[in-house]
């Protein structure tokens, strides 16, 4: 049966499992069968870091067998359908309903149908409250997880922040439960009592007209307030030494090294430079020798360096001259995805670009200095500009610049200032001298629509609507003109879409039900993505978009402020306040900001 599935979809290499590096165990020989589901396609999940560390730190349990399991695509929906055939794990092949643990990873809010469509193709309850003692545990984790209110009807309990330890501790208290025999009630009692875990029926929200008034403990195990897990020592912590290594093309198919958590430069747009504070560094040593190991383990040709600004990693000229040693020997090819616009020199560029010219991107955010300030990024338009000379001067000729529209306090005099700087880009390129037959240069910039998420200085904005991010569109495309620039941008309706699930509370559970009773899953995905049907369901449960696009009071309570992320209110309305002001708050190495994470004394707040 399962090969005559195979042999009806377009891509079989994403459901037969047995990658190099993929992990098999006799189900009969552990206590504890744990299934980690990504709700997207098998190259998108297999590309996630974290789905990757905790795979296989699960799999060092000898109590513990962790398999995989992916968003099917529509041909292979068609099948399980016609087949009668519930969605499975890759390694056992086993329906998901067989599992002790079933754990979602929330990276992107689009993705919260293919969780509910994931669990529908299992034949699991969809509703927390109507699945019985028969059922997995349906836990759930990622970035996403720092607003849980939107999937609270669904998921048993959220883990929330950093998960190698908290994983650990919550499979150390699921074996101890399973011995014991009492019902599910008694484990979901013990669990939130680990600090890092949010159990969403253990709390009760109550609702003003749009606004929600508090979320309320009912369970005297619930704590008030859940706070974020974080790894306090980097080096300590667990990375695999090897990685799975799939047999087609993935998004990120390479080795991927994370140097550090954090970000010190406190952007006010950026969700993951706030809830992943502090900045916290493996040394060197420790990464020079998990580079050596995965490269001996996985044959791969080229290794990325992860963080979320990596060219802010302390002793990056010592590492990557050590790390580069290493990899010319071998062929191997060395990606810094995100370098910073003022620290880009062409002396690191020229080593990286020794054995394989990978592609560049720069992100200065905003087209004119005024916004620049707005969101505290930090650089000047010389700083833009002098990295474009740098990158041309190196040979390349193909550049990619990241911006946003739709931010807070923005004229369209500052949308305009993007094709205008990127034009600029492209005019440096004529600097430099005249080489017979050279390519000429290319710059895409890369435009999308802010989206106001939890936790962050912009939390309290009102987000643009459609009508008017088409209308900054509009004005992208016709301030100016060149053969040697493009301008993409993103379907507006999918970000206002996103911005109600960012800061929406759990009365859109009953919305994303009636969406998925709809048809509506792969949202993300343009082919898929179908507005009215997301119009109909808000419609049919009464619920209105702009209750969750509107902007919020500043002494508004908020339905995340029920998880603790480390840093604090008043530092996000500090931040606020300066943005309206345009005004600059120094790197956290330059000056602590007060921002609340020093409570963990770690990392750089304990330098």
């Amino acid at each position: 049966m399962f090969e005559k599935i195979l042999s009806a979809v377009q891509k079989p290499t994403r459901y037969i499992g047995g990658e190099y590096g993929s992990v098999y165990k006799n189900p009969k020989d552990v206590k504890i069968r744990f299934c980690m589901c990504f709700p997207d396609l098998y190259e998108v999940g297999m590309s996630h870091l974290g789905m990757r560390i905790l795979y296989h730190l699960k799999n060092t349990r000898e109590d513990t067998f962790c398999e995989r399991a992916f968003m099917p695509w529509d041909d292979m929906m068609e099948e399980l359908e016609k087949n009668d055939m519930p969605l499975f794990a890759l390694e056992s092949r086993d329906p998901l309903c067989a599992f002790d643990m079933l754990g979602f990873s929330l990276q992107y809010e689009m993705s919260y149908t293919n969780v509910l469509e994931m669990l529908r193709l299992s034949r699991i309850p969809l509703k927390s409250a109507d699945r019985g003692e028969a059922f997995p545990f349906i836990c759930a984790g990622g970035s996403c997880a720092l607003n849980p209110e939107p999937l609270a009807d669904f998921i048993d309990f959220f883990l929330i922040g950093e998960g190698e330890e908290l994983n650990m501790e919550v499979l150390d208290a699921y074996g101890e439960w399973k011995d014991s025999g009492k019902p599910k009630s008694a484990f979901l009692e013990t669990v939130a009592g680990i600090e890092g875990v949010y159990v969403p029926s253990f709390y009760q929200p109550a609702y003003d007209g749009e606004k929600v008034l508090s979320i309320t403990p009912v369970n005297p195990c619930a704590p008030a307030k859940v706070k974020k897990r974080i790894i306090e020592n980097m080096d300590d912590c667990f990375f695999p030494e090897t990685q799975i290594v799939p047999y087609g093309e993935i998004v990120h198919d390479r080795i991927s090294l994370e140097m550090f958590r954090g970000c010190i430069r406190g952007c006010r747009f950026c969700q993951a430079g706030m809830i992943y504070r502090p900045v916290r560094e493996r040394s060197p040593e420790k990464l020079l020798s998990l580079a050596k190991s995965l490269m001996e383990s996985t044959g791969y040709e080229e290794i990325s360096l992860l963080s979320l600004s990596t060219s802010d990693y302390t002793e990056l000229p010592f590492f990557t001259e050590k790390l580069l040693d290493m990899t010319e020997e071998k062929k191997i090819s060395l990606a810094l995805p995100s370098l910073r616009i003022d620290n880009f020199s062409m002396e690191l560029m020229q080593r990286i670009q020794k054995v394989r010219k990978t592609g560049l991107t720069f992100a200065p955010e905003a087209g004119t200095q005024r916004m620049r300030d707005v969101i505290n990024k930090g650089i000047t338009e010389e700083d833009v500009l002098n990295s474009a000379r740098i990158a041309f001067g190196g040979g390349y000729k193909n550049i990619k610049l990241y911006f946003m529209i739709g931010l807070p306090f923005e004229t369209m005099e500052d949308v305009a200032g993007i094709p205008l700087l990127a034009k600029k880009v492209v005019d440096t390129s004529f600097e430099l001298p005249k080489v017979k037959g050279e390519k000429p240069v290319q710059i895409t910039a890369s435009v999308s629509s802010f989206v106001p998420k939890p936790h962050t200085p912009f939390q309290w904005e009102a987000q643009n609507t459609a009508e008017e991010l088409r209308e900054k569109q509009k004005v992208l495309c016709e301030t100016v003109r060149s053969k040697r620039m493009t301008i993409n941008y993103h379907e507006s309706k999918l970000s206002v879409l996103e911005g109600v699930f960012a800061r929406g509370d759990r009365r859109l559970g009953k919305v994303l039900e009636k969406a998925v009773e709809l048809g509506c899953r792969f949202d993300g995905w343009s082919e898929h993505f179908d507005f009215e049907k997301w119009q109909e369901a808000f419609i049919a449960c009464g619920v209105k978009m702009e209750t969750y696009t509107r902007e919020r009071d500043i002494d508004e309570f908020l339905p995340w402020e029920v998880i603790d992320c480390g840093v604090s209110k008043a530092f996000l309305k500090k931040e606020r306040e300066k943005a309206e002001k345009g005004e600059v708050t120094p790197n956290c190495r330059a000056k602590c900001s007060g921002c609340g994470a020093s409570s963990w004394k770690v990392g750089v707040c304990h330098a």
